[in-house]
């Protein structure tokens, strides 16, 4: 038999709200890099050649 612990139950909420929202915000991420690959290769594939782009010069 297992007692819950009524202090632990709103640490573990928190716990687990905050891997959810590490979590979406990887999925995020990943999904905006592979749209600007898309984008990269819909530009070559269209023929082009200056698809890449231009790296800032910060600093």
């Amino acid at each position: 038999m297992t007692e819950e612990d009524p202090k632990s139950s709103p640490l573990r909420a928190v716990v687990g709200l905050g891997l959810i929202v590490v979590l979406i915000l990887g999925v995020l991420f990943v999904m905006h890099e592979l749209q600007h690959a898309a984008a990269i290769q819909d530009c070559v594939a269209s023929g082009r050649t200056n698809c890449a782009p231009i790296p800032s010069g910060h600093g």
